[in-house]
C-alpha cells in the first residue's frame, strides 16, 4: 500500500514531501475531483447500498439478543453477495432482511463472518430485485491515502441514505477498543477520518470520487467527531474465496472455506522509539528500516498471549518480532498473510526479547476451529466454548464452558454472564459435552452445587446451589448448530436419558434423610430451646413467635414474568399461620409473591433446611399471599420445632396501642422492637405504575412510630406473641418529571382479619366453593372472594359538605365514625366489573343495604354477607350521592379466585395474557375484544424487530378477531414460518395501530405455559413450530 503511493510522486517537491511526513503517515495525495465527479459516483453507489434490519436471535459469544439497523453494500451482484460488518452478522443466530433505496426487500442469509476482524458477508437471492437498476460496487484497497476525499454512504442514525462528508487522517490507527468484555477488533490497522457517524451507519461504504470503496465504517468515539474505517485487503481476499467457491449460475449456496490461522497472539505497532526502549539492538532495526519501504515507522510487538495457544509460554508481551519464515515483518498484512496460508504448518518466528535474539517454531492454529459454531440452550440459558475473542479479553483457555446467557436456572444460582463453568453435581466440566453428560442425569428439582470462575475474579473459584426447575417453565434443552449452507442454526434435543443412567437427585434429598432419620440433630434441637445462647434479652413475643418466622426467596423465570411484575427476585419474611402433619401455610404480602408463576424457597428461624412452597392462595385486592409447604420435608424433628403463630383478629389495633415488631434479618436472626401504633387505619392510596402491576387498594393499614427501615417485614403481636398483623412490605413507583421514574417500597401493618376469613376456608375445605387445588397430595377446594371492584378513598365529612351533602347524612356518617368522619368516594370502577356503568368517579357511597358505611371494612363486611347465600348474583343496595342527588344504585359484585392468571402464550417472542386486575383497574378495555394483552416481549424476538410491543391488546391478526386466548390460537396456528402477518392493536391509552410482521417459527416457536390444579404444576405445550410433530412438552423425569 505504501509502495504504490510512493511511485505516484514524481515531482521533488513531493519527494521532500515524503521525506518529512514519512515518520507520521503515508503521504498526502492531491484530489482533483469536482462536484459532478461525486454527483456520477454516488449516483452509481446509492443504489447498491442497503439498509440492513438485523434481530441477534439468541445472545452469543460477544453480542447480546436484540435487533438493530446497519449499513451494507453489494460487491458482487450476480451470486448476491453483501458486504457490512461483523458485529452486524453477527457470530450466532441471526435472522436479517435488506431493504434497498426503493424500498424493496429481501431477506439475507450470513455466510461468512471473520474470526478476529470486522467485516463479515450476507448473501441474497438478485432475482428478488425485480425494480431497481444497480451495480455492484468495486472494492479499491490500494486508493486509500492520507489527505483523499471520501464520502460515507449509509444508514446513519436510523436514516435510510444519508451521505457523510470527510478527510482521510491516518491509515495506521490502532484498531479500536470498544469494551472490555465484547467484541474488539485486532492485528490490524485501522483508518481515521472526521466524518461524524453514528449508529447505524457500522457497514457503509467509504468510497471515493469515483465511487469506488477503499474501507468499511466500523465505528466512531462519541466523545468527537472521529470515524474508524476497517480496510479492505482482508476483505478482497475472503470475497475471491466466496466467488471462487460459487458459481454465479449456482442454485444451491453451498458453504465456503475460507482459510484463516492464528497463533493466538495479540500484536501492537510500536516505533522505532519505543522498540529500543524494549531493548531491540541498533543493529537489528537497521536491518529492519533496510528491508522495509521508507515510509515504515516501527515494527510489531507482542502484546499478549492467550492461555493453551501455539505460543503460549513461547512469547511473552514485549517481544519485538523481526522475521517470520525468514521475512522481516512489520506490518499486520504480512503477518497475517502468512498464517493465513499456513494453516497447520509450523511458522519460524525470529524475534528479540529484552535485546537477546530468539527463535522459535510455532504451528499456525486453524482459527475457525477455535470459533464456536454451535451453543446448548437450558432454561433460557445460552452456553458453548469460550471463544477466541472473549479468550483473549479473559486471558482464559479457549473452549472453556462459557456462559453466555446466564438465563433463569443459573441466574437463580447467582452465576453471572462470562462465567466459566468448572464443575457441576461434583463432576469437572471441560467441555460441552461434559456438561450435557451431567444435565442427562440431573432430575426436576435436583439442587446440585456448581463451581464457576469469572474473569473480574479470575483466580477464586466459587461454589452456588443450582435448582433444576421443577415446572415446566422452558422448552428442554436444545443444542444449535451453525449451518453455512443455509445461513441459520439447526436445533435438536440435547438430553438423552437411556434406561441405565443413575439419575442424580440433588444434595437437598440428601439431607432430608438426615432430617428425616434424625441424625445429626440431637444438638440442634438443644441449642433451639436454650434461649441463654444470644436470645436471653428477647422479649417474650420474641420467643414466641421466632418459630412461626419463615425467609422466602422468591424467583419469577423470565418465560413467566406475568401481570407486570417488576423483579425476577424477591426477598420477604412470612409467618406461619397453619401447621399439621399434612399442610403448612404461611402467610406473606405480595410484593414478596407477586404471582403464582414463582419458584418460591422457605428458609425456617426454628430449623435450619430450605424447602420449596407453592403459592394456594394470592389474595385479588388485599396485599397478602398464602404459601404452602409439605411439613414431611422438614423431618420429624424440624416439624416439631416449627410451629403456627396465634392468630388474635379481634380486637383490632388502637392507637397509641404498644405492639411488637418481630421479624427476620437475611441472616435468619429474629430481630424485633417495641413500637406504639400511630395509626390503626390509614387508607392507602397508590398511583398506577408505568406499567401497570398489582397495587393496593381499597385497604386501612396500621402505621408505628418506629420500624426497621423499608426493608424489614414480620408481624406485630401483642406482648404474648399473638399475631395481631402482618408488617408487610408495598411496591409502588414514584415519577420524576413526565418520562422519569423509580421503584420504592415501604412497609406497613396489615391487620390478620382477613387473612384468617380465608384460612378458615382453606382449612375446612366446606365453606370454599372455589376451584380445587392439589396441596401435598390432597385435593381441596380452595375459597372465592366476593368483592365490589371499584376503587374508593375516603374524604373528609367538612369536604363532603361542601360539595352539597345534606346534614342528616352527615351526622349519620358521623355517628357511625366518630373519630374518622369520612365518606367514601368512587375513583373509578375496574374495566368489565358489574360495577362499571353504574357507579361513576365522584359518587359518594353513604350506605350499603340501608347502612351507613364509612371504610374499606363496612365494604367488605356487606360482600361478606352475601357469601352466606347460596345466591352467586346476589347484589348490594348503595345509597350514593351524585351530583347534589341521593340516588339509590343496585350493583352486582364479582367473584374472584386466588389463583392470578392461570395461562400465558408466546407468540413471536410476545407473551399474552389475559388483562390482569391492574390493567382493569385503568378503566378501559377495547370495545373490539380485550382477551389478548401483551404483558412483555422478548429482545431478539419478531416482536422485538417490527416493534410489537408490549402495555397494548392484540384485537385483530390478519382480519380476523381476537376476543380472547382460544381463538387468538386458533388463528395464529394457520399462520406458517416466514408468512407476514398483519396486527391490529390497541394501547392502553386506546391509540389503534396496524403494523406487519414476519413468524420465525424456527427460533421462536408459539407455546403456552398453564397452571394445572389436578397436579399443581405450570406444564408447557408447544402450539406452532416447524416440527409440531416432535414433542417439546413430554413429561420425563430429566431435566
Amino acid at each position: 500500500m505504501e509502495d504504490s503511493s510512493e511511485k505516484l510522486l514524481e515531482s521533488e517537491s513531493s519527494e521532500m514531501k515524503n521525506e518529512l511526513s514519512m515518520e507520521i503517515d503515508p503521504p498526502f495525495k492531491e484530489n482533483h475531483a469536482t462536484a459532478e465527479d461525486w454527483r456520477k459516483a454516488l449516483h452509481n453507489v446509492v443504489p447498491a447500498v442497503v439498509v440492513l434490519r438485523t434481530t441477534a436471535c439468541r445472545a452469543f459469544d460477544t453480542e447480546s439478543a436484540g435487533a438493530s439497523y446497519a449499513t451494507g453494500f453489494v460487491v458482487d451482484k450476480r451470486r448476491g453477495i453483501i458486504l457490512t460488518n461483523r458485529h452486524v452478522v453477527k457470530p450466532g443466530p441471526v435472522v436479517a432482511e435488506a431493504t434497498f433505496v426503493n424500498r424493496e426487500e429481501t431477506p439475507v442469509y450470513p455466510i461468512y463472518r471473520d474470526p478476529v476482524h470486522d467485516f463479515g458477508f450476507f448473501r441474497y437471492d438478485p432475482a428478488a430485485i425485480q425494480f431497481l437498476s444497480y451495480e455492484e460496487i468495486p472494492l479499491a484497497p490500494e486508493a486509500a491515502c492520507v489527505g483523499l476525499e471520501i464520502r460515507v454512504v449509509g444508514n446513519d442514525s436510523g436514516e435510510k441514505i444519508s451521505i457523510l462528508a470527510g478527510t482521510l487522517a491516518r491509515l495506521d490507527r490502532d484498531a479500536p477498543h470498544y469494551k472490555k468484555d465484547g467484541y474488539n477488533d485486532f492485528n490490524t490497522f485501522y483508518m481515521q477520518a472526521a466524518s461524524g457517524t453514528k449508529g447505524g451507519s457500522s457497514g457503509s461504504p467509504v468510497i471515493d470520487w469515483q465511487g469506488r470503496a477503499i474501507a468499511l465504517n466500523a465505528g466512531s468515539k462519541t466523545s468527537s467527531a472521529s470515524a474508524f474505517f476497517f480496510p479492505l485487503e482482508r476483505v478482497v481476499r475472503a470475497l475471491n474465496f466466496l466467488q471462487k467457491g460459487r458459481a454465479s449460475g449456482q442454485d444451491k449456496w453451498e458453504a465456503v472455506s475460507i482459510p484463516r490461522g492464528t497463533l493466538q497472539t495479540t500484536f501492537v505497532h510500536k516505533g522505532f522509539d519505543e522498540t529500543r526502549r524494549l531493548g531491540l539492538q541498533t543493529e537489528t532495526e537497521q536491518l529492519v528500516r533496510h528491508a522495509s519501504p521508507l515510509t515504515e515507522t516501527g515494527m510489531l510487538v507482542v502484546d499478549s498471549v492467550v492461555p493453551g495457544g501455539p505460543a503460549y509460554n513461547h512469547l511473552e508481551p514485549g517481544d519485538v518480532l523481526v522475521r517470520m519464515n525468514g521475512e522481516v515483518t512489520t506490518q499486520f498484512l504480512k503477518m497475517e498473510t502468512l498464517l493465513d496460508d499456513s494453516v497447520g504448518q509450523n511458522v519460524e518466528l525470529q524475534f528479540e526479547r529484552g535485546g537477546t535474539p530468539l527463535t522459535v517454531q510455532l504451528k499456525v492454529e486453524d482459527l475457525h476451529s477455535i470459533t464456536p459454531n454451535h451453543f446448548l440452550e437450558v432454561s433460557g440459558a445460552v452456553i458453548h466454548p469460550l471463544s477466541y475473542q472473549q479468550a483473549r479479553n479473559f486471558r482464559f483457555h479457549c473452549g472453556l464452558v462459557y456462559v453466555s446467557e446466564p438465563g433463569y436456572m443459573l441466574y437463580r444460582a447467582g452465576v453471572p454472564r462470562h462465567a466459566i463453568i468448572k464443575k457441576l453435581a461434583s463432576k469437572d466440566i471441560s467441555n460441552l459435552q461434559d456438561l450435557i453428560n451431567v444435565l442427562s442425569n440431573l432430575s426436576k428439582g435436583a439442587r446440585v452445587p456448581l463451581e464457576y470462575i469469572s474473569y473480574t475474579d479470575r483466580h477464586r473459584r466459587k461454589s452456588v446451589l443450582v435448582t433444576v426447575d421443577r415446572h415446566e417453565w422452558y422448552a428442554p434443552p436444545q443444542i444449535y448448530t451453525r449451518d453455512d449452507n443455509s445461513g441459520i442454526w439447526v436445533g435438536k434435543q440435547a438430553l438423552v436419558v437411556g434406561p441405565t443412567l443413575e439419575v442424580i437427585k440433588g444434595v437437598d434429598v440428601d439431607v432430608g434423610e438426615q432430617v428425616a432419620n434424625g441424625n445429626n440433630v440431637t444438638n440442634m434441637e438443644d441449642s433451639s430451646s436454650d434461649n441463654g445462647n444470644g436470645n436471653g434479652n428477647a422479649s417474650v413475643a420474641e420467643r414466641v413467635i421466632e418459630p412461626t418466622l419463615v425467609m422466602f426467596e422468591v424467583y419469577v423465570p423470565s418465560s413467566c414474568m406475568l401481570d407486570g411484575v417488576h423483579s425476577q427476585h424477591f426477598v420477604g419474611t412470612g409467618v406461619i399461620i397453619y401447621h399439621s402433619q399434612d399442610m403448612g401455610l404461611v402467610a406473606v404480602d405480595k410484593n414478596t409473591v407477586a404471582i403464582s408463576a414463582s419458584d418460591v424457597m422457605l428458609s425456617f428461624a426454628a430449623f435450619p433446611i430450605e424447602i420449596p412452597g407453592e403459592v394456594v392462595f394470592l389474595h385479588p385486592v388485599h396485599n397478602y399471599a398464602i404459601i404452602a409447604y409439605d411439613p414431611s420435608a422438614l423431618g420429624a424433628t424440624g416439624a416439631s420445632l416449627v410451629r403456627a403463630a396465634q392468630l388474635l383478629p379481634e380486637p383490632g389495633l388502637r392507637r397509641g396501642e404498644s405492639v411488637y415488631l418481630v421479624g427476620l434479618s437475611r441472616s435468619l436472626q429474629t430481630t424485633s422492637r417495641k413500637s406504639v401504633v400511630t395509626n390503626p387505619c390509614a387508607a392507602l392510596n397508590i398511583s398506577s405504575a408505568d406499567s401497570p402491576r398489582y397495587r393496593a387498594t381499597n385497604m386501612e393499614v396500621i402505621e408505628l412510630d418506629t420500624d426497621f427501615g423499608s426493608s424489614f417485614s414480620g408481624v406485630l403481636t401483642d406482648e404474648e406473641g399473638r399475631v395481631k398483623a402482618i408488617w408487610g412490605s408495598f411496591s409502588t413507583q414514584i415519577k420524576y418529571g413526565v418520562n422519569s421514574s423509580e421503584d420504592h417500597q415501604f412497609v406497613r401493618g396489615i391487620p390478620i382479619h382477613s387473612i384468617t376469613q380465608v384460612l378458615d376456608k382453606i382449612i375446612s375445605g366446606a365453606k370454599a366453593k372455589g376451584p380445587s387445588l392439589l396441596i401435598n397430595g390432597v385435593t381441596r377446594p380452595m375459597p372465592l372472594v366476593r368483592i365490589l371492584e371499584v376503587e374508593l378513598y375516603p374524604t373528609l365529612l367538612s369536604k363532603a359538605r361542601s360539595f352539597g351533602l345534606n346534614n342528616n347524612w352527615i351526622q349519620a356518617l358521623a355517628k357511625k365514625d366518630p373519630v374518622r368522619r369520612q365518606v367514601l368516594r368512587v375513583k373509578g370502577c375496574l374495566a368489565g366489573s358489574k360495577a362499571e356503568n353504574l357507579l361513576e368517579q365522584g359518587d359518594m357511597v353513604l350506605a350499603i343495604n340501608k347502612k351507613p358505611v364509612t371504610c374499606f371494612q363496612d365494604v367488605e363486611d356487606a360482600c361478606h354477607v352475601l357469601d352466606l347465600s347460596d345466591n352467586m348474583e346476589e347484589k348490594l343496595e348503595l345509597t350514593i350521592f351524585r351530583q347534589g342527588c341521593e340516588v339509590e344504585v343496585v350493583v352486582g359484585t364479582d367473584i374472584r379466585d386466588g389463583n392470578g392468571t392461570k395461562r400465558v402464550i408466546n407468540w413471536c417472542g410476545c407473551f399474552v395474557q389475559e388483562p390482569h386486575p391492574a390493567v382493569r383497574a385503568l378503566g378501559f378495555l377495547p370495545e373490539e375484544g380485550h382477551g389478548v394483552y401483551v404483558t412483555r416481549w422478548s429482545h431478539g424476538s419478531p416482536v422485538h424487530r417490527y416493534g410489537l410491543y408490549a402495555l397494548q391488546w392484540i384485537v385483530e391478526v390478519n382480519g380476523k378477531p381476537t376476543p380472547d386466548l382460544d381463538a387468538f390460537v386458533d388463528v395464529t396456528k394457520e399462520i406458517e414460518d416466514g408468512e407476514f402477518v398483519r396486527v391490529r392493536t390497541i394501547h392502553l391509552n386506546g391509540k389503534p395501530r396496524v403494523l406487519t410482521l414476519k413468524q420465525d417459527l424456527h427460533y421462536w416457536p408459539t407455546w403456552e405455559l398453564r397452571f394445572d390444579p389436578e397436579t399443581s404444576m405450570w406444564q408447557r405445550k408447544t402450539i406452532k413450530s416447524l416440527a409440531t410433530g416432535d414433542n417439546n412438552n413430554k413429561n420425563n423425569n430429566s431435566l
